[in-house]
């Protein structure tokens, strides 16, 4: 147990860090609750833009399934010739037999946009997979409260906090904040040696006190959740902000590098693949795993990139396993492989899998959507414990 002014400092640090972030962490807190079941959500929200036909129909097939390459050409087809849409950035496959196909396009920024504030909107285009026809379309990062635009508003709030990029940078910080909060809360539990002290560490107990009863509570349910809320915190600076979070991991594990990687140069005369040629090409590489996204070049020299699930990876849905396949002669530049990286590779691939608490299954989804909440429980715990002493002080 540390004492004199090294706790003071501690202390200080801790309650200065839940002030300044405070609101920003019940946020983050209560909208990743909602999103740990986004897909669930936002399918029962909109059925007639997500669900297929056929299952409207009354086939319902939810295990996983092959996406035939030819349809998926036939789509990309049939949308090159309706001029209103443009040049797609990027294809979402159906997971199971209930789900549609998402072409994306991105939406040019407004001129007089800042820059601080400048966010990506994507135009998202639902193809019915067993029709081909469209059910429908949304705008993908732009906030709204109709029932197809609040999972997406939830999403971007709880990545960006609805501020573009100048948001991003506020997560990542939040993201440091809320390590250190859990480190020094960490620190300022540890008990005295002795028997007694360390029941009491562990007991949450009113005897007839509120304020006992509020700081043993958050005192105890800080103990054990913050091993989670730093997993939480690593792995949202990761995603937010990686070029303050890589150095950290590089610096005791190896990560393989993710250099940006250009097509091989061709003749003026060479043709771009096709969508369904290169999907041929990635699941040659791997014929186990299910193609879920497809990332198309948006200029001459770049690759096409493919996202694929392999079936023993820890990450659900879209996988984690990238290829980066040439646009013109189909060679695999770059492969990201969850199963055969370095122990930094690995270590990454966890990151969002526990994020999500996807990497549990069920049960983990269930737990971290239940500890969304733990935030605003520390915070009006906190806040009690700040205030009453605050007032004891003036009297």
């Amino acid at each position: 147990m540390i004492k004199g002014r090294v706790r003071s400092v501690f202390k200080t640090v801790h309650l200065s860090i839940a002030l300044v972030f405070g609101i920003i962490f019940v946020l983050l807190g209560l909208t990743g609750t909602v999103i740990a079941w986004l897909p669930e959500l936002d399918r029962a929200l909109n059925p007639e833009l997500l669900v297929a036909t056929q299952t409207e129909s009354g086939i319902e097939l939810t295990m996983p399934f092959r996406v035939a390459p030819q349809q998926v050409q036939q789509i990309m087809d049939t949308l090159s010739q309706q001029p209103s849409y443009g040049k797609p950035s990027q294809l979402t496959l159906p997971e199971t037999a209930d789900d549609v196909y998402v072409v994306s396009y991105k939406v040019p920024v407004e001129k007089g946009t800042s820059d601080l504030f400048r966010a990506d909107v994507m135009r998202q285009v639902m193809i019915d997979p067993l029709t081909l026809e469209i059910k429908g379309e949304r705008l993908w990062g732009q906030a709204g409260f109709s029932k197809t635009q609040l999972m997406p508003t939830i999403f971007y709030l709880h990545r960006y906090l609805l501020l573009g990029i100048t948001g991003k940078t506020i997560s990542g910080m939040t993201a440091c904040a809320f390590l250190i909060m859990a480190i020094t809360g960490l620190i300022l539990w540890f008990p005295r040696a002795q028997i007694i002290a360390l029941r009491a560490a562990f007991r949450i107990h009113y005897a007839g006190s509120m304020a006992r009863l509020q700081f043993s509570a958050h005192r105890v349910l800080g103990f054990f959740a913050a091993p989670v809320l730093i997993v939480l915190a690593f792995s949202g600076l990761y995603f937010n902000q990686p070029d303050w979070a890589l150095p950290v991991v590089r610096s005791v594990m190896t990560v393989s590098k993710n250099d940006k990687v250009a097509n091989q140069p061709v003749t003026k005369e060479a043709s771009m693949l096709t969508v369904a040629e290169v999907m041929q090409y990635a699941q040659a590489r791997y014929p186990t795993a299910r193609l879920s996204r497809i990332v198309l070049p948006k200029k001459p020299s770049d690759p096409f990139e493919i996202r694929a699930r392999q079936p023993t990876e820890i990450q659900d849905h879209d996988g984690a396993t990238r290829i980066k396949i040439d646009a013109y002669s189909g060679q695999v530049l770059q492969v990201r492989d969850p199963l055969k990286g370095t122990t930094g590779d690995v270590f990454l691939s966890w990151m969002f899998p526990l994020h999500s608490g996807e990497a549990f299954g069920a049960v983990g989804r269930i737990f971290i959507s239940l500890f969304g909440l733990m935030p605003l429980f520390f915070a009006i715990t906190g806040w009690l414990m700040w205030h009453r002493k605050r007032k004891s002080r003036k009297i």
